[in-house]
């Protein structure tokens, strides 16, 4: 059993799975492709994407790989707290450079399904997390962007400060919102 929420941003859903839990802990299904079809989500993932944090406060984002090799993304933590954040940068969408953000822990067991035509990006908010989150589309480095997580233009309220946010040296060169080039239409 999955429960799917709706956000601001209609393509992007919140998605919890039934956990099963007694003395020893917990069992959840986090994909079943067949249920997921039959609750409208019918992706086929390629790649399994696992990241780990140490410090809280770090960045991660925001990134996107354009066409042909868009990936939608399932998000998920198993050790930890971010604070989770997915920006429509599909130009003719009426949602065009908003965002949707949300906390994800090891401890709600929530997962963020974010669409093709969205950059994502997340804050650790405890030491030590891990993410994990599925794909798509195979990693391409050429097809490989990313939009600055601090621009202000997106007025994300990010947990953090630009100045206090730890970022591979990568995502502080990021573009803005209004420099980006046109990747979805």
């Amino acid at each position: 059993m999955l429960t799917i929420e709706d956000t601001a941003i209609p393509a992007v859903k919140i998605i919890t799975t039934r956990r099963f839990g007694d003395e020893r802990g917990f069992f959840t299904e986090t994909w079943n492709r067949r249920r997921f079809a039959e609750a409208g989500i019918d992706l086929d993932f390629v790649q399994d994407n696992h990241s780990l944090s140490g410090p809280a406060g770090t960045v991660r984002g925001l990134h996107f790989q354009s066409p042909p090799f868009a990936q939608d993304k399932l998000v998920r933590v198993v050790r930890g707290r971010i604070f989770d954040v997915a920006v429509d940068i599909r130009r003719s969408s009426p949602t065009y450079g908003r965002h949707v953000a949300v906390e994800l822990s090891a401890e709600n067991g929530r997962q963020l399904l974010v669409p093709v035509g969205f950059a994502h990006g997340f804050c650790t908010l405890e030491p030590d997390t891990e993410v994990i989150y599925k794909v798509t589309a195979y990693y391409a480095p050429e097809h490989d962007h990313g939009l600055a997580f601090d621009d202000p233009d997106l007025a994300i309220d990010w947990p953090v400060t630009r100045a206090a946010a730890i970022l591979s040296g990568k995502d502080h060169t990021h573009p803005r919102l209004a420099e980006l080039p046109e990747y979805f239409s």
